[in-house]
């Protein structure tokens, strides 16, 4: 994934689904839906084990949503990714974002012959971070 795909898909996205959000602290999921949330991306926790997080609503999974989100965040181990990322085939979401350290070729293939945008085994966090310090997104975008 090359530098200005990463660019535009944080450009594009205004919407995140976070599969795999935990509500412990210091945990790397809650750390970075804060972080995004605080860059103004509009921030939807999916964990089908907690109702809230940070006092927001909680969802079960991505067809639970409210809205089709612009973008999934999947903060789960290796093997439940492919799952996830049929979950988010089938509500037609358009990017999927496999989190730093999480590798499923299975996954990234699927997504692929989907025509998904997908990045895998990359923080979105460290990459928007890095970003803003390029002067290559704004700070608050979203």
């Amino acid at each position: 994934m090359h530098n200005e795909e990463i660019e535009s898909i944080l450009l594009d996205t205004k919407t995140i689904a976070v599969v795999g959000i935990s509500d412990k602290l210091g945990r790397p999921s809650l750390t970075v839906s804060s972080y995004l949330k605080d860059h103004g991306y509009e921030v939807f926790p999916v964990n089908p084990n907690l109702s809230s997080v940070a006092h927001v609503p909680c969802y079960p999974d991505l067809k639970s949503l409210p809205v089709t989100p612009d973008l999934v965040v999947i903060f789960r181990k290796a093997s439940d990714v492919p799952d996830v990322v049929r979950e988010a085939v089938a509500t037609a979401v358009p990017k999927v974002w496999i989190q730093e350290g999480i590798v499923s070729e299975e996954a990234y293939n699927m997504a692929e012959i989907a025509g998904m945008a997908v990045v895998m085994d990359k923080c979105i966090m460290k990459e928007h971070a890095r970003l803003v310090r390029e002067c290559r997104i704004q700070k608050g975008h979203a």
